[in-house]
This record gives C-alpha cells, structure tokens and sequence, in this order.
C-alpha cells in the first residue's frame, strides 16, 4: 500500500532571517512529527524542535504531540519573548508622562 503524501508549509522567523519552507510528508503526522521531518532543525540547529513553542496560521497548538496535520498546514515556530510586551508598553507610557511632567 503507498501512503498519502501531502504538502505543508515551516515557517521560522530567526533574529536574523526569516523563512517558510514548502514539505512534502506523510499523511498522518502529528505536528512535532512533521516538524522533525520536514529538516528545518538541520538549517537552524539552535531550535529544540522537540520542545519549542508551535502554531498552525497564528493559533497555538496545545499539544503538537497529538494534533495531526493536515494538507496545506503552515506550521509557525516560536520564539520566546526577549521582552514582556505589557511591561514594554508600561515602560514606554512612564517614560512620556516624565517627558511631559517635564516640559510643562
């Protein structure tokens, strides 16, 4: 019997560079499972395709371990924040009250 063949897209986005990269798998893979056999771990030996944060088309997957893939997917791997961005926002609206208290 041959197994079905579909098509999905890895996308990663380095500090450096972006890609999305077009695979062709076996039907029937869970989301990690696609992931370590698409090679995207060779081009970016940094990521722990094992452990790291997943989507499909911008919405968390949950468990990558069991969630199957489906023709077309465009899995996203994530990267952690370098910083919280409530705490950004935070910091930026303090810095402009001083600036204002400033110049009145």
């Amino acid at each position: 019997m041959v197994e079905a063949v579909i098509e999905i897209e890895v996308v990663y986005a380095a500090v450096d560079r972006q890609v999305l990269r077009t695979f062709r798998v076996v039907d029937g893979l869970t989301v990690r499972a696609a992931l370590m056999a698409s090679g995207i771990g060779v081009e970016f030996p940094e990521l722990d395709l094992a452990s790291c944060p997943v989507g499909i088309f911008g919405k968390v997957i949950a468990d990558p371990d069991v969630r199957l893939i489906q023709e077309g997917d465009r899995i996203e791997i994530y990267r952690p924040l370098l910083a919280d961005p409530k705490e950004v926002r935070r910091l930026r609206a303090a810095k402009a009250a001083e600036a204002k208290a400033r110049n009145l």
